[in-house]
């Protein structure tokens, strides 16, 4: 599906001519271009900073320490009162 043909480009382009003049289009088109940097780097800033707090909200937890491995009960040799008689 194509939006715009190369013909559409040329008579919306044509029109801007007519309307803006020739002198002021350039100056429009790079503030334009401006507006859209300064959109993108705020729109990437913010993604980049998320990033960066949920980075430094890790960094902060504990680290998880491992469990400590099972220890065997150990039996004691059998003492004079524990055996039966």
């Amino acid at each position: 599906m194509k939006l715009l043909s190369p013909w559409d480009i040329l008579i919306i382009a044509g029109i801007l001519l007519l309307i803006f003049g020739p002198k002021r289009l350039p100056q429009m088109g790079r503030s334009l271009g401006e507006s859209m940097r300064g959109f993108k780097d705020a729109i990437t800033d913010r993604v980049d900073r998320q990033d960066a707090e949920a980075t430094k909200e890790q960094a902060q937890l504990p680290p998880a320490q491992p469990a400590p491995p099972p220890v065997a009960a150990q039996q004691s040799d059998p003492r004079e009162r524990d055996t039966v008689v």
